[in-house]
């Protein structure tokens, strides 16, 4: 072996005993950043952002979910109608599931995981968006039995508050929810 050899770069990657293949070529095909929509650039720069806003959009729901098993209390006569629904619940496991699946997407791009990542966003923001409905519903069928059936309780104030509060926070979420899960699901992540 003469020095030239051993010095050569093509000797650090292959002994001299392998050949490379010459006659193969690799296909690699990729969609390249400057063939994105700029609202695929933004959510492909943002995804774990996004993943994480929607994990704890999740948390949150489900604790208010929680909060409302406080709620059979007087002098409120019955459950509220949203919690009734199971909405705090089911929506947020949608919702988790589907910030779970962009930030794994974002670690690792398959085609699988970005199937079941765009199928976790369509769910979460059908899921959004019967959320919406359901607490729209259960506001109007809740109103008058917000303070109980009397009103001049001294609790009826805080209660009032509390669950006003609560049915809003839910909503802002669900928006949110929906605003980020469904360009998600319709454009996909690449």
């Amino acid at each position: 072996m003469d020095s030239s050899a051993a010095h050569s770069p093509v000797f650090l990657v292959f002994p001299p005993e392998i050949a490379a293949p010459e006659s193969e070529s690799t296909n690699l095909s990729a969609v390249t950043y400057g063939n994105q929509s700029p609202l695929q650039k933004l959510f492909a720069s943002k995804m774990k952002i996004l993943g994480t806003t929607q994990i704890l959009f999740g948390i949150m729901t489900f604790s208010f979910g929680v909060v409302f098993l406080f709620t059979l209390a007087k002098p409120y006569p019955r459950f509220p109608f949203i919690f009734l629904s199971g909405y705090p619940f089911w929506g947020s496991v949608l919702f988790i599931n589907s910030g779970a699946f962009i930030i794994m997407l974002k670690r690792k791009t398959t085609e699988t995981l970005i199937m079941m990542s765009r199928i976790m966003n369509f769910l979460s923001a059908l899921g959004a968006i019967a959320g919406i409905i359901l607490l729209t519903f259960g506001f109007l069928l809740d109103q008058n039995y917000i303070c109980g059936y009397s009103p001049e309780n001294s609790q009826c104030d805080a209660i009032a508050v509390l669950f006003v509060g609560i049915l809003i926070m839910l909503m802002t979420f669900s928006i949110f929810e929906l605003l980020i899960s469904l360009p998600f699901s319709i454009l996909g992540c690449h």
